[in-house]
């Protein structure tokens, strides 16, 4: 690994500088043949290093490395992170714990061992490290439980059991106790139990049943086996006397499953537990229940003498009939009922103790007036009875704890951040996004004057800092860097990189930089966007272009490693990824001003982006594309219904009806949000804005990318509409479902799933724009394909009956 010193975009290059020497026509001579030889043979050397790297591939996903949820020891001494990898089945992701030290000069170090390890969280001694452990069942993760590292040396260990597991683990200031949040309820833990016991009394029995091991035969030197795993038998026989649980959902809430996590169970609301820190694996310690109840809890805050837990709630059943709200709690740590402090207007997150313990910083987003988009601030409130919550950055006019996103973010356990406040309590510590960049700044508290921490074209994904504040260890991705682990002095403000954790890879691979554009769309706004052209990109030349554009549809692409355009440009492909109006980093207007009107002057601003790269020279117009996920597959799907331009669309986890959406998303839009009414007092808004209204007019081959558990853009409301629409007449398309894959499929699905949805969107354009055949996306292929006995050639079946 290279500690690189400078900032995280700094890359290697050779200058070459040009100089005369006036020593006469003959040393002129020598010399500048001589120049012209080294330059000959460093071209050579050069082209050597270039030809012995190679492009990626959509493969290499499965060699990727992530860093994830770094947290900074007390004396900032050294960092400890999560390592993600691909599993070897290739089915799922692996984390576990390591360390770097922040003064660099050494190759991270692994601490933990479990293959679902994750949260790190260093005591306020720094002599032990708490994390997250989840083990195994028939190969799968049970619910996580906490453990513990002694950093003097020995073994990790678990100290809870609970049955839905813990999560959100938050050290007590003065070490001795453990705050965190669990799903478990009573009933679990008497099921728990009784579970325990017949366990217990099955393997007694069969303990005084089974016959004695009989001497070793004549010859064999060995006594004979017992009966096999005895306990393992006796688990599996209590298991399957266990009480039924139905596994029906009686539903009677308008949200009722969330995309990634599945139907919600309210008789399992989060609660706060606590629960003793043991010192050793001896040492047996009791978690209990602190807060109870139908309502949910989190965002654990303890007060600094260890005496009060801050957190937040929502006493309302049904809050989707409200605008967002939060209610601000305490509670001592030894029992009792909860304290009511506040309740702000504002759905809140992140929160942040002062150093004093009199106030707490936050993120959220104002609810009046009711917008499409509002960006989120940095607001500061007392810690006293109904005090008034103070805006640091209303005048900041740039996203406060919002940035970029890309692909490649950490798949599991990536962590969160919260506003760091400095030591002496007069700024706040955050990132913030602003034109395609995410940058870690300070906030002067009294002023909201913000100060720029990070330079440079990149995106700050998470950061922490040391307890004095004096060292801030952050991740950084860049379009050629996944993500790296870098520190910075505040005193100097010069980082340091710690890891190059994917260097092994990367160092073979041929990766470019994308070019930066901006151009003026039909009212004279100025769109950022970027162009990723393939490695041996020759401006002389015409190449296929594919438009990708980003969902939200309040996001933002930018400077961030993505692998799906690195792999586009590798298979020879242009790739254009703007921001069109209603992204995020532009400010508050640019973001709201499609409010009401999702699509329609977005669209505008994508085909103006298509223009000025067919006007720079080196487009095919006739070898156009265009793709797209979640609020990019709703405006793929528009393009096609607008323009006959392209030659091919992939429409991925995409929104053909909003009538449809709106009924059957995991969230609701019961506020006028993105429409003023319902789509039963509003049916022509909803239609005007739906792309399936305009299925007539597509001319263009489809793709449809669909998760089956995808909760977020129902695939019942998107692609299987626009498929089925399209099959009736006839227009070519292709319908590519993913068993098991949500919303996240992109991003965080299994990594076989996400290599083939990059295998067919590019294999989809290769047969459209470069007549490459596939024959899996032909209804009769030219070659043989098995063919299931009972859908026999000519013979058709009559239609199911709908009862």
């Amino acid at each position: 690994m290279s500690n690189d010193e400078g900032s995280p975009n700094d890359q290697m290059t050779k200058q070459y500088r040009s100089f005369t020497l006036d020593f006469g026509f003959r040393h002129s001579f020598v010399i500048r043949h001589s120049c012209f030889v080294i330059a000959f043979l460093l071209a050579l050397a050069l082209g050597s290093v270039y030809a012995q790297k190679r492009s990626i591939t959509e493969k290499d996903l499965f060699d990727f490395v992530w860093i994830g949820d770094p947290q900074i020891s007390p004396d900032g001494m050294r960092v400890a992170f999560v390592r993600v990898t691909v599993n070897e089945k290739r089915e799922g992701y692996n984390t576990s714990i390591w360390s770097v030290p922040v003064a660099g000069g050494e190759e991270p170090h692994q601490l933990t061992k479990g293959d679902h390890d994750s949260t790190p969280r260093w005591s306020p001694d720094g002599k032990s490290l708490l994390f997250l452990r989840a083990s195994e069942k028939d190969g799968k993760p049970e619910p996580a439980q906490l453990s513990i590292l002694p950093m003097a040396g020995g073994d990790s260990f678990s100290f809870t059991d609970l049955p839905k597991g813990a999560s959100n683990p938050v050290w007590g200031p003065d070490g001795k106790t453990i705050a965190f949040t669990s799903d478990t309820n009573a009933e679990d833990l008497d099921k728990q139990a009784k579970k325990k016991r017949r366990e217990a009394e099955l393997k007694k029995a069969v303990s005084e049943s089974s016959p004695s091991p009989t001497p070793a035969t004549k010859g064999s030197g060995k006594p004979t086996a017992t009966p096999k795993s005895e306990p393992d038998a006796a688990a599996k026989k209590a298991e399957a006397e266990a009480e039924h649980e139905s596994d029906i959902h009686v539903v009677t809430r308008a949200v009722y499953r969330e995309d990634n996590e599945g139907y919600l169970d309210p008789k399992h609301p989060t609660h706060l537990w606590i629960v003793p820190a043991p010192r050793t694996a001896d040492e047996k310690v009791q978690p209990n229940q602190l807060t109870s109840g139908r309502f949910e809890e989190g965002n654990i805050v303890w007060s600094k003498d260890s005496a009060q837990i801050y957190f937040t709630s929502l006493r309302i059943d049904e809050p989707y009939y409200e605008l967002p709200k939060t209610e601000l709690y305490s509670i001592n740590p030894n029992g009792g009922n909860a304290t009511k402090l506040n309740s702000i207007d504002m759905g809140i997150d992140a929160l942040s103790l002062s150093p004093d313990g009199k106030r707490i910083a936050f993120i959220a987003a104002t609810t009046q007036p009711v917008n499409s988009y509002t960006q989120p601030d940095l607001w500061v409130v007392d810690l006293t009875p109904n005090a008034k919550p103070r805006n640091l950055t209303a005048t900041f006019d740039f996203d406060v704890g919002g940035g970029v996103f890309g692909d490649s973010a950490p798949p599991r356990a990536g962590g969160a951040n919260i506003p760091l406040w400095t030591a002496d309590g007069r700024s706040l510590i955050e990132v913030y996004g602003k034109e395609g960049k995410t940058i870690l700044a300070s906030f002067d508290v009294e002023s909201g004057a913000e100060t720029d921490l990070t330079h440079g074209n990149q995106a700050v994904l998470r950061f922490r800092a040391s307890a004095d504040r004096s060292k801030i260890v952050y991740t950084v991705s860049t379009p050629t860097r996944i993500n790296d682990l870098f520190a910075l002095e505040r005193s100097s403000g010069e980082p340091r990189q710690l890891t190059d954790i994917n260097d092994e890879l990367f160092s073979k691979l041929n990766l470019t930089e994308p070019e930066e554009i901006s151009y003026q769309s039909f009212d004279g706004k100025r769109i950022q966007a970027w162009v990723q052209k393939p490695p041996d990109f020759n401006p002389a030349k015409k190449y296929p272009l594919i438009l990708d554009i980003h969902g939200g549809p309040h996001t933002a692409y930018g400077y961030i490693f993505e692998h799906e355009f690195q792999w586009m440009a590798a298979k020879g492909y242009v790739v254009l990824y703007p921001n069109p109006r209603g992204s995020t980093t532009y400010g508050q207007d640019f973001g709201n001003v499609i409010q009401y009107h999702y699509p329609g002057d977005d669209y505008k601003d994508l085909m103006a982006g298509v223009d000025d790269a067919i006007h720079r020279g080196y487009i095919d117009d006739k070898k156009l594309s265009v793709t797209g996920g979640s609020g990019g597959g709703l405006l793929t799907n528009w393009v096609v219904g607008q323009t006959n331009r392209f030659a091919a669309a992939v429409s991925q986890r995409d929104i053909a009806s909003w009538e449809d959406w709106w009924y059957s998303a995991d969230f609701t839009l019961f506020q006028p949000t993105w429409f003023k009414a319902p789509p039963f007092d509003g049916e022509e808004e909803f239609k005007t804005r739906s792309p399936l209204t305009y299925i007539k007019n597509v001319k263009t081959p489809m793709m449809f990318i669909l998760g089956e558990v995808d909760y977020r853009t129902p695939p019942g409301a998107g692609g299987e509409e626009m498929f089925r629409a399209l099959k009736f007449r006839k227009i070519p398309t292709v319908m590519v479902r993913f068993p098991n894959e949500s919303h996240e499929l992109s991003r965080s699905g299994q990594p076989w799933h996400r290599v083939e949805r990059l295998q067919n969107i590019v294999g989809w354009f290769d047969h459209w724009l470069m007549g490459i055949p596939k024959p899996e996306y032909e209804v009769a292929p030219q070659q043989e394909v098995p063919v299931k006995k009972s859908n026999v050639p000519g013979k058709q079946s009559p239609p199911p009956r709908v009862e």
